[in-house]
């Protein structure tokens, strides 16, 4: 079965688009990637995307157009993923979180991806699966983690303790026992980690004047000194301590936080690579703390994906601070770091399917699996 997985992340870079082939199920799994590319928002949108994850309001009529915009995009990924290869019958989209508002004890959750799934199966054509995290929040769960289950089948070992470490706006975390161990899916667990690129990409945009968009291979960063005092202070946040389940997003981890870090390095006179370097280092620092405090055993390595595991610097930091683990990538166990996520997302519509839970009340928290997904056929 042909599906293409559609992913926009919360550094709003551009709509990641993974054509994959699928077979089977669970264990016996098996994905080839056909066709991978990204294709960039026009510059006016992602701008006014990021000016809504930042809390600009907007009319009822603006969200609505927006929500189009955004759909349209991603209709047109599909289309080109498919220029040069035989028609999908299924998209995943994931769509463009503009909110996340995560599960607590006295008030459900609330998650909005814009890019609504109709208008993408109109567009494309392809039946297309969308809004995958309401069904998890409904039944108890965070709405997020969702790749920990696709994680789990696609680069678990028998043998091997491993995390996946999704590095992209924010961090999330995949924990794979040996899939070798009994009831070894009920040990799966993971969680949001914290700040990812995103603190980062608006620090180097707000540096720069916003002559660059990211530090690439974390070069400038690289050429700074960490404060470590600031990172002990950062890590004081509230949510690096609280247990999983947890999920996160640029609510916290976004401009008002930024500031708040510009603020507290005030007193420090550090340089411009001196606060990237120190920044890096907190999405490094809080990686590693969130390892020791919350899984049940260290693994023995370490698989990174997303834009952050290009990030030479802030790799080399991790190394720092996870020193007894083997630090690679998921295109070491078989599976394109770049695509990953969208990757994961093709598996959730495929899973949809056949009618195959996509959650996993370990990492999100839900009370029990649930079908993940609504289903918009274009005929």
């Amino acid at each position: 079965m042909k599906v293409i997985g559609l992913m926009s992340g919360t550094s709003v870079d551009g709509i990641d688009a993974a054509l994959v082939e699928i077979a089977g199920t669970t264990l016996d799994l098996r994905v080839e990637l056909l066709a991978g590319d990204t294709y960039p928002y026009p510059e006016d949108l992602r701008s006014q995307i990021l000016a809504v994850c930042a809390g600009e309001k907007l009319s009822m009529l603006e969200l609505a157009g927006l929500d189009d915009a955004i759909a349209a995009c991603f209709a047109q990924a599909a289309i080109d993923i498919q220029s040069h290869h035989p028609t999908a019958i299924s998209i995943g989209s994931h769509g463009q979180t503009v909110f996340h508002r995560p599960t607590t004890d006295q008030k459900m959750g609330y998650s909005l991806q814009l890019g609504r799934g109709e208008s993408i199966a109109a567009i494309a054509q392809i039946t297309t699966i969308d809004n995958f995290r309401a069904a998890d929040i409904a039944a108890g769960g965070q709405g997020a983690p969702l790749v920990p289950k696709p994680d789990a089948y696609l680069l678990s070992h028998p043998h091997e303790h491993r995390c996946v470490q999704n590095i992209g706006g924010i961090g999330n975390v995949t924990y794979l026992p040996p899939n070798s161990q009994p009831d070894w899916e009920q040990k799966v667990c993971g969680w949001d980690t914290g700040p990812g690129n995103s603190l980062l990409d608006l620090a180097v945009t707000q540096l720069s004047q916003g002559e660059l968009t990211f530090d690439r291979d974390g070069a400038w960063a690289a050429t700074g000194k960490v404060c470590q005092p600031l990172v002990q202070r950062w890590l004081s946040q509230d949510y690096f301590s609280a247990p999983p389940p947890k999920s996160t997003g640029r609510e916290l981890f976004g401009a008002d936080y930024l500031q708040n870090c510009i603020d507290d390095a005030n007193g420090y006179q550090l340089t411009p690579a001196d606060l990237l370097a120190t920044l890096t280092d907190l999405t490094a620092s809080s990686i590693a703390d969130s390892y020791r405090r919350f899984l049940p055993q260290l693994p023995e390595r370490v698989l990174l994906c997303g834009g952050g595991s290009r990030n030479l610097y802030l790799r080399e930091r991790l190394q720092q601070h996870l020193p007894s683990m083997e630090i690679g990538t998921t295109d070491d166990a078989g599976v394109n770091g770049d695509y990953k996520e969208a990757i994961a997302f093709a598996v959730l519509a495929y899973w949809r399917h056949h009618q195959i839970p996509g959650n996993l009340p370990t990492a999100t928290g839900a009370k029990y699996p649930v079908l993940l997904g609504d289903v918009h056929h274009w005929q």
